[in-house]
C-alpha cells in the first residue's frame, strides 16, 4: 500500500517544535508515571529515571530527581494477565503515595509495544480502577498512540501500519499479529480495540483522532475530545513527530479544561508530550567520557527471535570480529539434567573470551513455543532465567565494557536480574530516535553502559553500527 496515496487524503503537516509543548508545562503540569511493559519504551527519551523497582522508596527517588517523566519497568508483556494486574497496581498505589510525599500530582502512561502486543485492555483497566480506588477523578479517555515513525510505525484513518519506505503493510499482516501470546487480527485501531475487549468496547464506540484532526490544530483536538467520559477509547493517527506534538498540544489543552486523561502509547509519545527534543545518537565519548574506557571487551546478549534480529546478528557476526560468539541452546534449557551444566560451560567460555574482544551469547535460533499462551510464557521464562544467570556469572568474573541486550523480554530480565540495575538515567538514543542506553547508578553495574535494543526495530546492519561505536574507548 502506498503511503502517498493515503496521505493525499489528509492536510500537510505543521511544524510543531518542542518548545511549544514545553512551554505549556508549568509546575501544576503532572508528573508522568511510564509503566513500561519491557525496558525498549525508553530507547526514544533521553535524561529520565528509570526504575526496576517499584517501592514507594523507589519512586520517590524517581520523583525527586526533578524530570517530567518517571519510567518504571514493569516488564508485564513477560506475565500471566493475573500477576500484570497485581503488578500494575502496585506501581500505581506506591506512585500515589510517593507522589504526596513529594507534593507533585501524577498522570499515568502504559507504555507497550508500536506492533500492538501486550495486556490490552487488562493494564489500561487496572490502571483506571486503580485510580478511581485511590479517590481520583475517574478517567475520561484512554489515548491510544502506538505510533513510533523512528522505527516506521503509523498510524492513518485510524489504521496502523508498518513502513518500508513509501511502501506500507497493515501491521495484522506482520509476523507481530501472528505472537504466539498477543496475537491480533485486525490492524484498524477501532476493531482492535473490539477484538482485545472481546466486544465490550464497540469499534464504532472508539473515538478517532485522525490526521485531519491533529493537523486541524489545538481547537480542533479539543472540540473533539469535548464530549468523552467514562473511559472511552481514543485512537490517534501520527506519522511524524510534528503530529506526536500536535497531539500533545491538544491533548494539554484537553486537560487544562477538566479532562482526564490515561495513555496507552509506543515509544515516542512521552517525548512529545513532555516537549523534550529529539536526542542525537550518543558517541563513543558521550558513552565512556573524556579519559576513554579500559580495553576490556563487551557482552552482546542476543534472546528476541523476530526475523530483524537473526539478521542483525547474522550481519554482526559477519562484518565484526569478536572474541567468541556463543550459542544458549534452548533444548538444553528446557532439560533440567542438563540446563545448570550448560550454562556454566557458555559462562566460562565468555569470561574467557572477554579478556581479548567482544562476546555475543544468543539463544538458538529456532523458537519454541507450546500450544497455549500461557504454557508459550513458561519457556520464554526458562530461557530467560537462563540467560540472566549466565550475565550473573560473567559480571562477577569479569565486567565487561559495555552490555547489550537485544529483546524485550531479554533487556528487562538482563537489566534488573543479571546485572542487578535498580535504578538507572536514561542517557539517550544510540541510534536515531531508537536503541536507548541506560546509565546504572547503583548496584554491581554501576559506571557500565547499558544498551537497551528492541528485537523488532533497526535495519540488518543496525547491531553491528551500535557495536562498532561502543567498541573502541574514546579518547580525549
Amino acid at each position: 500500500m502506498d503511503a502517498h496515496t493515503l496521505l493525499g487524503d489528509y492536510p500537510d503537516a505543521t511544524p510543531v517544535s518542542a518548545a511549544d509543548v514545553a512551554s505549556t508545562v508549568n509546575a501544576a503540569t503532572p508528573v508522568l508515571i511510564v509503566l513500561d511493559d519491557d525496558p525498549t519504551g525508553t530507547q526514544s527519551v533521553s535524561d529520565l529515571p528509570v526504575l526496576t523497582s517499584w517501592e514507594q522508596t523507589d519512586l520517590r527517588w524517581g520523583l525527586e530527581q526533578g524530570s517530567r517523566a518517571v519510567y518504571v519497568l514493569t516488564n508485564t508483556r513477560s506475565l500471566d494477565p493475573h500477576t500484570a494486574a497485581e503488578r500494575n497496581r502496585e506501581v500505581v498505589q506506591n506512585a500515589l503515595a510517593a507522589a504526596s510525599e513529594v507534593g507533585v500530582t501524577l498522570a499515568f502512561v502504559s507504555r507497550s509495544d508500536s506492533t500492538l502486543r501486550g495486556h490490552f485492555p487488562l493494564e489500561t483497566d487496572v490502571i483506571a480502577e486503580t485510580l478511581e480506588a485511590a479517590g481520583r477523578q475517574p478517567v475520561d479517555g484512554v489515548v491510544i498512540v502506538p505510533a513510533f515513525p523512528d522505527a516506521g510505525r503509523v498510524t492513518i484513518g485510524g489504521v496502523h501500519y508498518m513502513r518500508t519506505g513509501a511502501e506500507l503493510t497493515p501491521v495484522a499482516d506482520t509476523e507481530f499479529a501472528r505472537d504466539a501470546t498477543f496475537g491480533f487480527a485486525n490492524s484498524d485501531l477501532r476493531r482492535y480495540v473490539e477484538e482485545k475487549t472481546g466486544g465490550r468496547v464497540a469499534a464504532s464506540s472508539v473515538v478517532t483522532l485522525d490526521l485531519g484532526v491533529i493537523r486541524g490544530g489545538t481547537t480542533a483536538i479539543v472540540d473533539a475530545l469535548s464530549g468523552v467520559t467514562g473511559a472511552t477509547p481514543i485512537v490517534a493517527d501520527a506519522v511524524d513527530e510534528n503530529d506526536l506534538r500536535a497531539l500533545a498540544l491538544g491533548l494539554a489543552a484537553a486537560e487544562a479544561t477538566g479532562k482526564t486523561f490515561l495513555y496507552r502509547v509506543g515509544p515516542p509519545f512521552v517525548r512529545a508530550r513532555i516537549g523534550a527534543d529529539e536526542h542525537a545518537p550518543l558517541t563513543a565519548r558521550e558513552v565512556y567520557g573524556p579519559d576513554g574506557s579500559e580495553a576490556r571487551g563487551g557482552l552482546i546478549v542476543v534472546g528476541s527471535h523476530v526475523g530483524v534480529t537473526t539478521r542483525q546478528l547474522a550481519a554482526l557476526t559477519r562484518e565484526r570480529t569478536l572474541a567468541a560468539t556463543l550459542e544458549l541452546d534452548i533444548a538444553d534449557i528446557l532439560d533440567t539434567a542438563r540446563s545448570d551444566g550448560h550454562v556454566a560451560d557458555v559462562a566460562a567460555a565468555a569470561i574467557d573470551a572477554l579478556a581479548t574482544g567482544d562476546v555475543v551469547i544468543h539463544t538458538s535460533r529456532l523458537l519454541q513455543t507450546a500450544d497455549d499462551a500461557a504454557a508459550s510464557l513458561d519457556i520464554s521464562r526458562r530461557v530467560s532465567a537462563a540467560v540472566v544467570r549466565v550475565v550473573q556469572l560473567v559480571l562477577r568474573a569479569h565486567p565487561p565494557r559495555f552490555v547489550i541486550a537485544k529483546g524485550g523480554i531479554t533487556s528487562s530480565d538482563v537489566a534488573a536480574h543479571g546485572l542487578g540495575i535498580r535504578h538507572a538515567i536514561v542517557r539517550g538514543p544510540m541510534l536515531p530516535g531508537i536503541v536507548s542506553l541506560w546509565q546504572p547508578v547503583d548496584g554491581p553495574a554501576a559506571g557500565i553502559p547499558y544498551i537497551v535494543f528492541a528485537g523488532n526495530v533497526g535495519d540488518d546492519d543496525s547491531l553491528a553500527r551500535v557495536v562498532e561505536t561502543l567498541a573502541h574507548p574514546a579518547t580525549a
